[in-house]
């Protein structure tokens, strides 16, 4: 690591915790393909307490969680024991039932109807079966207040059971889908998403503090999420949240709990074309694939923040086309920031977001607990992050 990146770095988690209504606290992490080029770590753990931030604090890192979701799919398909072509529901039953919800009528009751088509498992992937999340679409969230379908949050099988929004293929959505990509795993593997997740990627990678279930010592690493004010900007910790600990269902889009320092085993992982420090997980083709955008013409769209406890509106690089791969964000063009076009990333709702270019070599990862998604501060120390990450790692020494 160069002195300036280290400097740099310092300079941009510090200036966001330090400030008055900053973050809480951050741990932000870059790596190249051998090691970590970059550790840092910046304010508390919890407001209320003091505890410091800490490099090994354990996060709740959301919608992180579908990469790995994704990485568990993809060793299904090279070994042939799973199509993309095929239909989600030979490995999960119940989502036939699933119908499309065409509005309301007089009295708002839904209108429902059967699918045109089955969902695939690659319609899932790319965010393109049909399926949202409330927090995003307004329909979603009269539909859920009409038939009392509970946050996914909640980590139910009742959570999962809401509508499409539209026929299979149709249009991108941001959604559940990669949590029945999670239910397709289990069905596939006869095992909870959790096993499969431990022996055919954690142990491989060496990600000894990951999982869907906290141990005592995870527990104690935890950071605290907290709820930005949107009147007053003030950040309240709420200790008591926590991901359900005796989940009905491992949730493949969100569930998982780890330090950053285990999701850069996994960035390193897609860096070195699916090599892991404890052997392989992926071939390098698949992970060539899963690199590769799977919308054709479509593209994704600015996230509308629809439950504002939840979520701001939320886009990365506003004004630049951006496509959806095997399940990650691809940047069309060049970005701001020095990270290329064609290359791969996404976040988590707690205001976690990650980047991996595999061209450079380069990746990582930005952590914090704060709710509503696409907080300004979290987001633009981020952007800065990421930046210094690109100075200091391929500017000329």
């Amino acid at each position: 690591m160069s002195d300036s990146l280290r400097e740099i770095a310092d300079r941009v988690l510090q200036g966001v915790a330090e400030q008055e209504n900053g973050v809480p606290g951050v741990v932000a992490m870059a790596t190249d393909r051998s090691g970590n080029t970059y550790e840092g770590a910046a304010g508390k753990r919890d407001l209320g307490t003091g505890e410091e931030m800490t490099p090994d604090t354990v996060f709740a890192i959301f919608s992180c969680t579908k990469a790995i979701t994704g990485a568990a799919v993809m060793q299904l398909v090279e070994k042939g024991e799973i199509k993309l072509s095929d239909p989600a529901k030979e490995y999960a039953p119940s989502i036939a039932d699933i119908q499309v919800l065409e509005g309301f009528d007089d009295n708002d009751e839904p209108r429902l109807r059967p699918p045109k088509t089955d969902i695939t498992v690659e319609q899932l992937m790319l965010h393109t079966a049909g399926f949202g999340y409330d927090f995003f679409n307004h329909d979603l969230v009269k539909y859920g207040e009409k038939r009392g379908v509970p946050s996914v949050v909640t980590a139910t099988q009742a959570s999962l059971d809401s509508a499409l929004l539209f026929d299979p293929g149709e249009r991108w959505e941001y959604g559940s889908n990669i949590d029945w990509v999670g239910k397709v795993v289990e069905g596939a593997r006869g095992k909870r998403l959790g096993e499969v997740f431990e022996e055919r990627i954690f142990a491989p990678l060496g990600m000894e503090s990951a999982g869907f279930v906290m141990t005592e010592d995870m527990r104690s690493r935890r950071a605290t999420m907290h709820q930005r004010g949107a009147d007053d900007n003030k950040l309240v910790p709420m200790p008591d949240f926590e991901l359900p600990q005796e989940p009905e269902q491992h949730m493949g889009g969100h569930g998982l709990y780890m330090p950053v320092g285990d999701y850069m085993k996994f960035i390193r992982m897609i860096l070195n074309d699916g090599d892991g420090e404890n052997g392989r997980v992926l071939k390098a083709e698949t992970v060539e694939a899963m690199g590769q955008n799977g919308l054709g013409e479509l593209k994704i769209k600015l996230l509308p923040g629809v439950i504002p406890t939840l979520s701001n509106d939320a886009e990365f690089f506003p004004g630049m086309p951006k496509s959806w791969a095997y399940t990650f964000m691809i940047n069309d063009k060049d970005a701001p920031t020095g990270r290329p076009a064609g290359e791969l990333g996404w976040a988590g709702l707690a205001n976690l977001f990650y980047w991996i270019d595999r061209k450079n070599g380069v990746g990582g990862f930005w952590a914090t607990q704060i709710l509503p998604f696409a907080d300004p501060v979290s987001f633009t120390g981020y952007m800065d992050f990421e930046t210094a990450v690109y100075q200091g790692a391929l500017s000329p020494a």
